[in-house]
């Protein structure tokens, strides 16, 4: 396919997108870039991104690029205390050191595999934050789309 094809194309569902992409906390942290290292390469839908950061991405196009502030919804959703569980100490390895803010994987009971922050802890209970690490935070994205390729016919 030519650019000029390429640049035609508008992203949609299923298309597949190749970008630099970076996200920044409010106070100037930078949680993810891909501008010093190898693009991102996804299909839009594929569950690389969270539905919400997807949205932002639809209808734009190759050599699009830009800034935007994203809400908690249109990144990684809202902190939900459901998602912060408390642990009987006895479940963890005693050669396991706990500490404060320390990201460990978790089995759940369908032997998937989901990261958990490490709250806090004492002789008796672990406390357990299964939010994704930037859930509740306002991000800064900033992209710059390189190539655009529409779905594969099915």
């Amino acid at each position: 396919m030519s650019d000029k094809q390429s640049a035609a194309n508008p992203i949609i569902r299923g298309s597949r997108v190749k970008m630099h992409l970076s996200l920044t906390l409010t106070d100037g942290t930078e949680a993810l870039s891909t501008f010093a290292q190898e693009p991102e390469s996804f299909v839009v839908g594929d569950g690389s991104f969270t539905p919400g950061l997807e949205e932002t991405f639809l209808g734009r196009r190759q050599g699009d690029s830009g800034e935007l502030l994203l809400a908690p919804e249109q990144a990684f959703g809202a902190r939900m205390e459901e998602n912060l569980h408390q642990l009987p100490h006895a479940d963890f390895s005693p050669e396991l050191t706990l500490e404060s803010g320390v990201v460990m994987m978790f089995e759940t009971p369908t032997g998937e595999q989901v990261p958990g922050t490490i709250v806090a802890y004492d002789d008796d209970r672990v406390s357990v934050d299964f939010n994704h690490p930037l859930a509740g935070r306002e991000l800064t994205l900033r992209f710059e789309i390189l190539a655009v390729e529409p779905p594969a016919a099915e």
